[in-house]
């Protein structure tokens, strides 16, 4: 007879559970691959006693009681090892016989998420499926006012600058009092985030690389992609590809050991340099590494031992004002490259945004500001932060543009913005939304995993354990025995296919304005909302 489990405040039915696990007995033939392949263990092969009441065979007999012993697959109900509906387990099954299943009533376990004293860390973004800019429509077309283009045959411009970009006469000024001028490079409006080398695995960050390099040389699309903190492979700090890569620097200095040893050896210039301040997805902490995915590699990169975690400072040590960071940081970095390179700083959007802008405004070595809005994705962070801390993206980034037209700065500094962006798939339409808020481009993360990748994370909280080294597809895993499953080739054709996708949808909105030569930066005549608050505080039309 089977023992049976004490029943503790830690211990739950099936029935308190999210993600609950369908096994059929008929199908299933105990091959064992489901639980190999549960990234949690929620899984386990189990052994169960089956109690049969035979009815009796005449009047006077009793009924008879039988025992029957099979075997099967049972869930796990400890709150360590809840199912995360990431169905790896229906996806290796040879007969379809086992499934996860949301239950949205299922509420018990975010009670029991606090073991050891220890709140919750996940990685993902926001559990909120909201989007204020799928609501957001183009409405200004052009038909007998202007002359429409066709996105099929006309040639456009799709093209932005990143860099300070000063008028003729205060170029030939700048260069006749420091020797220099503001670099400038010509890029493509959509740019892959800060996705480190260590929160994604070596498969997922070259094959990201990959498609970058070959959207470049081969398609002709200036497409740029951001480290991360973290560094960089050291061969691609020696190679002709560094033109295309922006290298981050962040409180934790994480790989910046490497890169300063690999200056002379340096073939190109990198395109720009990003100082992180702050993250989206993550307001007011630094970045985290958890010790799951520290290996040896990881380790020798970023210069500190292996297996340990690897959290960075809220801000960067021993600059604590606007005004020292911005004359420490960005000066120091222009300098380390000739000032050949655009270096710019990247916060979380807040309500602080606005003096961060100014102080930029003033100093002639700022290239840019980056704003990261509250559905920013993360690899790791408190869930605490990533649910209820942060700034929606299209109000902070509309502030900062209007301060920029007041102060005459609107085509001098650019606007980069991220955080939710193509959240529900419409990436061009939302990335058309912010550029006509006022971005002059926008980064993308959570996206590229999703369409180069098939990441299975959601904002209904499945999945999201890139913070601890399982993810099932091999995206976020430091194990080779989990990204191998990933093929470096499969993710670099499928970011050359959704970069292509976008340029086409993206010129499908921007024809009818009648714009070709140049993005419609900052036009936000053209755009309409159905919710009266949001239009008034966007300064866009409403329309019912």
């Amino acid at each position: 007879m089977l023992a049976e489990r004490p029943i503790t405040p830690s211990t739950l039915s099936r029935k308190d559970l999210p993600w609950q696990i369908k096994w059929d007995i008929n199908t299933c033939t105990k091959c064992g691959r489901c639980t190999s392949v549960c990234p949690v263990n929620a899984i386990e092969l189990g052994v169960f006693r089956k109690r049969d009441v035979k009815p009796p065979m005449g009047l006077s007999a009793k009924p008879t009681t039988e025992f029957s012993t099979f075997y099967g697959i049972r869930q796990r109900t400890d709150p360590a090892y809840a199912c995360i509906g990431c169905a790896m387990c229906n996806m290796v099954c040879p007969n379809n016989a086992i499934e996860p299943t949301r239950q949205y009533d299922s509420t018990t376990l975010q009670f029991q998420n606090n073991r050891g004293g220890q709140p919750r860390t996940r990685g993902g973004r926001r559990n909120n499926s909201e989007s204020l800019l799928d609501q957001i429509k183009f409405i200004r077309i052009s038909m007998l006012t202007d002359p429409a283009l066709d996105a099929g045959r006309h040639e456009f411009d799709v093209r932005t600058l990143l860099g300070r970009v000063l008028s003729p006469e205060a170029e030939i000024k700048c260069h006749r009092e420091n020797g220099w001028k503001p670099p400038v490079r010509e890029i493509y409006p959509l740019v892959i985030g800060g996705m480190s080398f260590g929160a994604l695995s070596p498969n997922m960050w070259e094959g990201l690389q990959m498609g970058v390099a070959y959207l470049n040389e081969e398609m002709n699309m200036p497409v740029r992609i951001c480290t991360g903190e973290g560094g960089c492979p050291p061969r691609l700090l020696r190679s002709r590809f560094l033109k295309y890569v922006i290298l981050q620097i962040a409180s934790g200095y994480f790989g910046w050991d490497e890169i300063i040893h690999a200056l002379p050896e340096m073939k190109e210039d990198p395109c720009a340099i990003e100082i992180k301040y702050g993250q989206g997805a993550k307001p007011g902490d630094g970045g985290l590494l958890m010790w799951y995915k520290v290996n040896k590699l990881i380790a020798a990169i970023r210069g500190v031992p292996s297996g340990v975690s690897l959290p960075s400072p809220p801000t960067h040590q021993t600059k604590y004002s606007i005004e020292e960071a911005v004359a420490k940081m960005i000066q120091s970095m222009s300098m380390a490259w000739g000032f050949r390179v655009p270096v710019y700083p990247k916060i979380s959007a807040s309500s602080t945004s606005l003096a961060v802008l100014n102080n930029l405004v003033r100093n002639p070595y700022a290239a840019g500001l980056a704003i990261d809005g509250e559905d920013g994705g993360t690899g790791a962070a408190y869930n605490v932060s990533m649910n209820h801390m942060g700034h929606p993206i299209a109000s902070n980034l509309r502030d900062c543009y209007k301060a920029l037209c007041v102060a005459g700065a609107q085509n001098e500094i650019p606007l980069i913005a991220g955080g939710g962006i193509g959240k529900h798939g419409n990436l061009a339409a939302n990335a058309a939304a912010l550029i006509m808020l006022g971005a002059s481009m926008v980064q993308i993360g959570k996206y590229v995993m999703q369409a180069g990748a098939g990441c299975l994370g959601s904002e209904k909280d499945r999945c999201n354990v890139c913070n601890i080294g399982v993810c099932p597809k091999g995206i976020t895993s430091q194990d080779p025995r989990i990204y191998r499953r990933l093929d470096p080739e499969k993710v670099a054709e499928r970011v050359v296919d959704f970069f292509l996708s976008f340029d086409i949808e993206l010129r499908k909105v921007i024809a009818p304005l009648g714009r070709s030569t140049s993005l419609p930066v900052g036009m936000s005549d053209a755009l309409g909302i159905s919710d009266k608050d949001a239009a008034e505080r966007l300064d866009i039309k409403y329309v019912i």
